[in-house]
C-alpha cells in the first residue's frame, strides 16, 4: 500500500494509468504563445475556447463536463477529436501542439516534430499487442487495461478506452471521427504508449490507481538518485521478475 502524502509530487507510469493531471497549460500555452491561436476565457465555468488563425480549427476545454473536458474540430473537411476528463493531458497536448502542422503552419517545427512511426511499430516497441478482426485492427496494453481500436469504415474510426476495474473510477474515453488526419492518431498513440512516468500529485491521481498494483509509483522529491533513474530501475526491476518463470 502507498503511504504518499496528498501532496507530494510523484512519478507514475504506465502514463495512461496516471489520469489527467493538471496541466492544462501544456497543452494550450504553445498554441496561444508560438502560433497566435486567439483565445476566450470565461472564469466562472473555467471554459477555454481557442480558434486557429485560418478559422478552420477550435479547441475547446470544458471543465465542468462531466462526460468530456477537451473537444477539436475542424472544418472543411469536417472531423472532430475529442477526450475525457481522465485522458492524459501529454497524450492530449501532443495532439494539440500538432495542430499548427497539420494546418500548414510550420514555425516551430523543429521544436514540436511529429512522429512518424506507425501504430503497429508504436505497439511493438512498447510490448502492446495488434490483433486484426475483419477490417479492424486493435491495440491493447501489456495490462489489457488500455485499447485502441481503428475501424477505417467507422463514424469513430480511431476509439481508444481504458479502465481499471471494468469501468470504475478511471474510464475515460478518446475519438477521432472520419476524416480526421491519421497523424493525430500516432501522435496521441506514440505518447500514451511511452513507457516513460509522468508527473502527478498523489491527490490527483485517480483514486483506486492511488493503491492499484498496475501502477509504478515513486517518489519525485525523496529519491536518493534522479527520480527518473530510480523509477527506470524499479520498472527493469518489475520487467524482469513478470518474465521469470514460476516455480
Amino acid at each position: 500500500m502507498n503511504t504518499f502524502a496528498a501532496e507530494d509530487l510523484v512519478l507514475v507510469s504506465p502514463r495512461y494509468l496516471a489520469g489527467s493531471g493538471t496541466r492544462v497549460a501544456d497543452a494550450l500555452g504553445p498554441l496561444i504563445h508560438l502560433f497566435d491561436w486567439s483565445y476566450d476565457h470565461d472564469p466562472a465555468s473555467g471554459h477555454i475556447r481557442l480558434d486557429s488563425p485560418c478559422g478552420s480549427a477550435f479547441l475547446n476545454f470544458e471543465p465542468s463536463r462531466f462526460d468530456g473536458w477537451w473537444t477539436i474540430c475542424h472544418h472543411d473537411p469536417f472531423w472532430t477529436a475529442r477526450f475525457s476528463r481522465q485522458t492524459p493531458i501529454e497524450a492530449i497536448a501532443a495532439v494539440a501542439q500538432a495542430l499548427p502542422q497539420l494546418l500548414g503552419d510550420t514555425r516551430h517545427a523543429d521544436r514540436i516534430p511529429l512522429t512518424t512511426t506507425a501504430l503497429d511499430q508504436t505497439a511493438t516497441l512498447n510490448g502492446w499487442t495488434t490483433t486484426h478482426v475483419e477490417t479492424t485492427t486493435v491495440y491493447t496494453s501489456p495490462d489489457r487495461h488500455c485499447v485502441l481500436a481503428h475501424e477505417p469504415d467507422g463514424e469513430l474510426p480511431w476509439r481508444v478506452t481504458h479502465s481499471l476495474y471494468d469501468g470504475f473510477d478511471t474510464e475515460w474515453t478518446a475519438t477521432l471521427s472520419r476524416d480526421a488526419p491519421e497523424e493525430l492518431a500516432r501522435q496521441f498513440f506514440a505518447h500514451l504508449a511511452d513507457p516513460a512516468p509522468v508527473e502527478r500529485f498523489f491527490k490527483d491521481l485517480p483514486y483506486l490507481v492511488q493503491n492499484s498494483s498496475d501502477a509504478l509509483i515513486s517518489p519525485v522529491n525523496t529519491a536518493s538518485v534522479n527520480p527518473y533513474v530510480h523509477h527506470a530501475a524499479v520498472q527493469a526491476v518489475q520487467a524482469h521478475a513478470g518474465r521469470s518463470p514460476r516455480r
